[in-house]
């Protein structure tokens, strides 16, 4: 949809939001303005799609303009055209970013209560009765999580960009080897020389570690030696008195073991990933996983045998071929094996993943906001509570990604990750570094993408780090 504006240069404010709201690729002409009068700063919306021509209008007082006010009007004058032309109001109202809790957060932080959090979230930005809930029961975890931390204190990202296959839903940044590792021993040599300088920035720093997450791509397609040499050089570098939690996410069945787990949860790893997707063995296959759902049970018994008791379990709503029936089967399975954490995604179909381009068997929209109501419901029954969520582009139905933990045993490192509580170092190929500057801003470093660029970078990520670690208070 073309998008024009007058009167005003807020593209990203609008562009954003019409995004969420109408797939890529709708025909159609929409025109935001702002007009300054004496008395008020009006913003005006005119949307036209097959046919039909819809306007709408917000304001507030000239004298009150602020950047956030004139882009909440805009916003709000665009929604509020374009549900004349939806089918029904989209979940999430008005809101068009990635984490929609950041407000709920904000303003249980300041001083708010959850009743005042959802008043905010329906009447300045129409999001739905359930997804304030989803919200504001988000950011009371995220509340709780930041009550842990004290000034000194981040967490630390290793990236493995590695996997055996690639999946059709996948656009991560990594390196499928199959048969062909031959990178994985020079990426973990150049990995361990910048673990080892973490380290000694760390030490002058005096900052500490609270939570550490290795991810990838698919961290434990290392093979056992090499993942020990990983966590070796860990466990030499870094101080992990502090740490209140160690994930590894072995993602995929057809890379664990049992002498790996047990060689994982010795060198202090406290909490593992294992992410079916889903359990019906031919949705694995449409989506070229090349495991099975038995697989997934075996890597999880092998899992709790080895000593973890907190373990994440993802599934996917919208996969191909799959259907409601079928994504309930998954997910009672996956309940009935009581993991501390399940993360429920709905499908996004992002570039670079084969099913951007290929988008045959996929359930409609109505099967997919099934499975997300239905979860929903069937999680909080069954004692599970909603900790962080975050929405992508192209998403089934506009919906979310959320994480569910039982017992409080939410995942800290993706609560602090995602609401940008402090600084996140990251290590490794592709990795994002987020440092929490005095002001309250946040400073980022990207490292090289690819495991190749990653390797001959390797005297510039160095560099880098000791550039990031200079800007910490």
């Amino acid at each position: 949809m073309n998008l024009t504006l007058i009167g005003h240069d807020d593209r990203y404010a609008v562009e954003q939001l019409q995004l969420s709201l109408f797939p890529e690729g709708t025909e159609g002409e929409a025109v935001s303005a702002l007009h300054r009068g004496k008395t008020w700063l009006t913003a005006t919306a005119k949307i036209t799609l097959d046919g039909k021509t819809v306007r709408a209008a917000r304001r507030i007082p000239a004298g009150e303009e602020t950047v956030r006010l004139r882009r909440r009007a805009l916003q709000q004058s665009y929604y509020l055209a374009a549900c004349q032309l939806l089918p029904a109001p989209p979940p999430w109202g008005a809101l068009a970013g990635v984490r929609p809790t950041k407000l709920s957060t904000k303003h249980l932080l300041e001083g708010g209560t959850p009743r005042s959090a959802e008043k905010m979230l329906k009447d300045v930005y129409y999001v739905t009765e359930s997804r304030r809930k989803l919200a504001v029961d988000c950011s009371t975890a995220t509340v709780r999580a930041a009550g842990l931390l004290e000034p000194q204190d981040l967490s630390v990202y290793i990236g493995i960009p590695f996997c055996p296959s690639r999946c059709a839903y996948c656009s991560f940044v990594s390196r499928t080897i199959g048969k062909k590792t031959e990178l994985l021993e020079p990426y973990l040599q150049a990995l361990l020389q910048e673990i080892s300088l973490t380290g000694e920035l760390l030490r002058a720093s005096g900052k500490t570690i609270r939570s550490l997450y290795i991810g990838g791509g698919t961290p434990t397609t290392l093979s056992t030696p090499q993942m020990i040499r990983l966590l070796d050089g860990i466990s030499q570098h870094f101080d992990l008195s502090r740490c209140l939690e160690f994930t590894v996410e072995g993602g995929r069945p057809d890379t664990l073991d049992e002498e790996k787990l047990r060689a994982i949860r010795s060198h202090g790893a406290d909490r593992m990933s294992i992410n079916p997707q889903t359990m019906e063995d031919g949705v694995l296959r449409a989506c070229g996983r090349i495991h099975k759902a038995q697989d997934i049970l075996r890597a999880y018994d092998q899992a709790r045998e080895a000593g973890f008791d907190a373990i994440n379990m993802d599934l996917i709503a919208g996969l191909p071929t799959d259907t409601p029936a079928g994504f309930r089967h998954s997910l009672e399975t996956v309940a009935r094996l009581n993991p501390a954490n399940i993360t429920v995604h709905t499908l996004a179909l992002k570039k670079g993943a084969d099913l951007f381009e290929h988008r045959e068997n996929l359930p409609t929209a109505q099967d997919v906001s099934e499975m997300v109501a239905w979860a929903e419901d069937f999680l909080r029954d069954s004692g599970y509570s909603p900790y962080y969520l975050y929405r992508q582009k192209y998403m089934s139905g506009s919906f979310e990604n959320v994480g569910w933990s039982r017992d409080n045993m939410d995942c800290l490192y993706n609560i602090y990750m995602m609401e940008e509580l402090h600084t996140i170092v990251s290590l490794g190929g592709g990795g994002m570094n987020k440092v929490s500057l005095p002001d309250g801003s946040l400073r980022r470093f990207h490292n090289p993408k690819f495991p190749e660029q990653y390797i001959e970078m390797l005297d510039t990520v160095l560099q880098q780090k000791r550039e990031l670690f200079s800007l910490m208070p």
